[in-house]
């Protein structure tokens, strides 16, 4: 996410907070150290929260670059929609079941350390003692509202992986995002009336996100319906591993073609992107051969390939295009644009 700084980093997943958080903070600290430190503990379990989802995210091989905390709660960037109803459901309940787990472990500790007076007394800031309270109890606040069913909330993601099972994933995502939408004009609704500034963010925020979400689902259904033999043609220009810079600039120029397979003896040797191109013209300057940026070891696609898989891998290896092998010769080369002009074709025509 842009206008991030990175914090530091657990199980190869970046934890970044958005420039908007210390906004938050600084006016936060206007009100005192206790309240400082209840947004910080707040947040810490946030992140835990976020972690939880993204840690089981990973064991079912769906990539998750950062976690991102924003004023209003934190969000995971996760390379792609869990493939089976069943992992969207773990990955989901993960989360919230961490705070709960967080309310039973810590409740006789805290029960005997603060005392009951303490622990059950109306949330406060007024002792430190009470701030901890606050924020114990804070973690059954966050496991009870991400298990609301709205879409894009945890408990929206667990109501479509349930629905999934018995429908398709498509029309399943309709209906949560459908629930989305209702909480969230609820819940503007409610911030407008009682003049609450954070719930009428938070209604914004579920709203478009519950959209954004059923756009991408729709993209990923449209594509499954198509494999890369249905959009690539066979038209398409190579390299010698000699080529120099200038040279691929100057087929860029002249072609619509921006990424190109490195051939030596009838075999792809390597794969070089715009990108690179591009970044090697500052580095190496006009007259470097195309070898010395050129990439190893890459994915290819197969012509029986569906393009939601192609799109899938572009994303993981931040690649716009990708070389299609067929008997382990290069016969097409596959763009991102190739297969979102599909997506666009098939809109127009509903």
């Amino acid at each position: 996410m842009r206008r991030s700084i990175k914090l530091f980093e657990i199980a190869g997943i970046s934890i970044k907070v958005h420039i908007t958080f210390f906004l938050l903070l600084f006016l936060v600290l206007g009100l005192g150290l206790k309240w400082l430190f209840l947004i910080v503990a707040i947040f810490f379990f946030v992140v835990l929260h976020e972690l939880a989802h993204s840690l089981v995210a990973k064991k079912f091989g769906i990539q998750v670059k950062e976690i991102t905390l924003l004023p209003i709660g934190g969000v995971a960037s996760m390379s792609k929609i869990p493939d089976k109803p069943y992992q969207e459901f773990l990955i989901s309940l993960a989360g919230p079941l961490l705070n709960i787990t967080v309310v039973l472990v810590f409740f006789f500790p805290l029960y005997y350390l603060l005392g009951p007076e303490i622990l059950f007394s109306p949330l406060s800031v007024r002792t430190f003692k009470h701030t901890i309270a606050h924020i114990y109890w804070i973690n059954l606040i966050l496991a009870a509202f991400n298990l609301i069913p709205a879409f894009p909330m945890d408990g929206g993601r667990i109501l479509r992986s349930i629905l999934a099972q018995r429908m398709g994933f498509q029309k399943a995502t309709r209906i949560a995002v459908n629930f989305g939408h209702v909480f969230a004009l609820l819940f503007g609704y409610i911030g407008l009336i009682h003049g609450h500034i954070i719930l009428i963010v938070i209604a914004v925020f579920i709203y478009m996100a519950a959209s954004s979400e059923e756009l991408q689902v729709d993209i990923k259904e449209t594509l499954k319906k198509f494999t890369i033999k249905d959009i690539v043609s066979s038209q398409f220009l190579t390299l010698e591993k000699t080529a120099t810079l200038s040279k691929v600039l100057e087929l860029i120029f002249h072609s619509h073609q921006e990424d190109f397979p490195i051939i030596e003896g009838g075999q792809m040797i390597g794969f070089v992107t715009r990108k690179d191109i591009i970044g090697g013209i500052h580095q190496r300057g006009m007259s470097a051969p195309v070898s010395d940026i050129m990439r190893k070891n890459i994915p290819v696609l197969r012509e029986s390939d569906s393009l939601d898989k192609a799109q899938n891998l572009m994303q993981d290896n931040d690649m716009r295009a990708l070389p299609v092998v067929k008997n382990n010769a290069v016969i097409a080369v596959a763009t991102i644009e190739d297969i979102s002009r599909v997506y666009s074709v098939m809109t127009t025509k509903r």
